[in-house]
């Protein structure tokens, strides 16, 4: 058995392990109760990201930060009270941007097809669109999740940090359902947006009793970083993309990685680790099979704590 046969009988292994979507997600939930969703859901997508390009980055981040918290149940959606303050304010997710283009889906849906879409299903099916329009792979998006009732921003502080190594994200996930293969897919998406100094930042100064610069960034990237980042809490706005094509969505963020310019921590960290450096290799690689493994990862991503017995909110902002 040559080394290439290897390699994709890994593959299928892995993808074997897999658990099946949960039984309440079908791709055709909306066929008859409103069957020009996902239509409105891309159009939604695509006025708003022709109008300002970072709303796919935003929107794909959106899903995952839901995702992560209570399962996807556009609980990242909801506004805070004066009295409780909700996911969206919490701290990692204070950066977090375009709920109007979710506002602005789910107020034509509320005319056509009242209190029929989740705005989890909303949430859903834009993560998807904002990938197909930055030239990503597409897919059937399961839908039928119902919205949750509970967004509480303490919770946010459970989201995987850019800071975390390999064996805590594969904890992260893996307490989520998610698979080591799933990460490493996932991690793609960061092929899409911008990085503020403040999430890497510890990178490039003071970085160890050994080491002022983390060992693993590349030494140009870490001096374009320092660059751009000359001192902590500097400018605000300052910061890094993730990739070199930052708007199409494609693999070139794993041979950055591979070339040791991941930007985060727990990019670069993927090749420090034997459980998830030969997937990253191979992503690099091969365009087509990151494309193939992120729209598995995403349909298992989208199942992750799916409510079946919640309400369909007609506002998502408010909790019914």
């Amino acid at each position: 058995m040559g080394p290439k046969t290897k390699y994709y009988l890994s593959i299928i292994v892995v993808i074997a392990g897999i658990c099946e979507l949960g039984e309440a997600l079908d791709a055709h939930y909306y066929d008859q109760t409103c069957p020009q969703a996902q239509t409105i859901i891309y159009e939604a997508v695509q006025k708003a990201s022709t109008r300002d390009p970072k709303v796919p980055a935003r929107i794909l981040r959106m899903f995952f930060h839901d995702c992560f918290i209570r399962g996807c149940d556009a609980s990242v959606l909801v506004d805070s009270t004066p009295n409780k303050k909700a996911e969206k304010d919490g701290p990692p997710n204070l950066s977090l941007a375009a709920f109007y283009v979710i506002d602005a889906a789910k107020t034509k849906l509320e005319k056509i097809c009242p209190k029929t879409v989740s705005c989890a299903d909303i949430l859903a099916v834009a993560a998807r669109d904002a990938v197909v329009l930055s030239g990503g792979p597409s897919w059937s998006v399961a839908a039928g999740r119902k919205d949750g009732k509970i967004s509480r921003a303490n919770e946010t502080l459970n989201l995987p940090s850019p800071s975390s190594n390999t064996s805590q994200l594969i904890q992260s996930f893996a307490q989520r359902g998610l698979s080591t293969k799933d990460l490493v897919a996932l991690s793609g998406g960061h092929t899409l947006g911008f990085s503020h100094c403040s999430s890497f930042e510890g990178r490039l100064r003071n970085f160890s009793v050994a080491h002022d610069t983390d060992p693993s960034l590349q030494p140009q990237l870490a001096a374009e970083l320092k660059r751009k980042c000359p001192k902590p809490n500097g400018d605000r706005n300052a910061g890094q993309f993730l990739d070199s094509t930052a708007s199409v969505f494609d693999n070139d963020y794993y041979a950055r990685v591979v070339g040791g310019k991941g930007v985060f921590v727990s990019d670069q960290s993927l090749m420090g680790d034997y459980r998830t450096r030969w997937m990253a290799e191979a992503f690099a690689r091969d365009q087509a099979l990151f494309f193939k493994e992120f729209a598995d990862s995403m349909l298992r991503l989208g199942s992750v704590g799916v409510v079946e017995d919640g309400r369909v909110r007609e506002n998502c902002r408010v909790v019914n």
